[in-house]
């Protein structure tokens, strides 16, 4: 049964999460439930704050898109069904030298229907934990690379319309704000 995503004004999803330590089966089961959850809403990644748990753990699956981006995981490139959906813990990103910032229209689970232009790096690495607990370098651009940061930004308490211009926060203010007061009286 998929978790239930919260959506946004709830506090959660400005906490940052604390590092993930212990790499059991409880944490596989975790991480398990929010790739199905994931996949149940039409995502391609999902952030443990976005099911209501402060922690250093995301999950992110591109094995079904269409769309161009280059991919080496510890310094291989294997095909994505190898190691997709991943899951990701305690990342920690580094902007690809000389990496040009790039404008691409994103969306979120828990802003249900809100897009919007958010600039992002256009490569990067992340150097991160499985659920087993080990340690990888992924290096990856275009979408694999915003994903990544997007999901990667959930973790500490940082929201896509936190990159947002002026002008596109504009012109979303009222799905925002209309979210907001819905998530507000859910709570009631």
């Amino acid at each position: 049964m998929p978790l239930r995503i919260v959506h946004y004004n709830e506090s959660v999803l400005r906490k940052k999460g604390e590092k993930v330590s212990k790499f059991d089966v409880s944490l596989r089961a975790l991480a398990k439930e929010m790739i199905a959850t994931m996949h149940e809403a039409a995502g391609i990644g999902l952030a443990a704050q976005q099911i209501g748990r402060a922690l250093q753990l995301c999950v992110v699956d591109l094995s079904e898109v269409e769309a161009e981006f280059a991919w080496e995981l510890d310094g291989v490139r294997l095909p994505l069904e190898l190691f997709m959906p991943m899951t990701i813990a305690n990342p920690v990103i580094t902007v690809a030298k000389d990496a040009p910032e790039d404008i691409f229209e994103e969306g979120c689970l828990s802003f249900p229907k809100i897009r919007g232009d958010v600039q992002r790096p256009e490569a990067i690495a992340v150097k991160y934990q499985d659920e087993f607990g080990a340690t990888h370098t992924l290096k990856c651009n275009g979408l694999l690379a915003r994903c990544v940061q997007h999901e990667a930004d959930h973790l500490n308490g940082v929201l896509f319309i936190d990159h947002m211009t002026k002008k596109t926060l504009a012109e979303i203010d009222d799905a925002v704000k209309t979210l907001a007061k819905a998530t507000r009286a859910a709570k009631k």
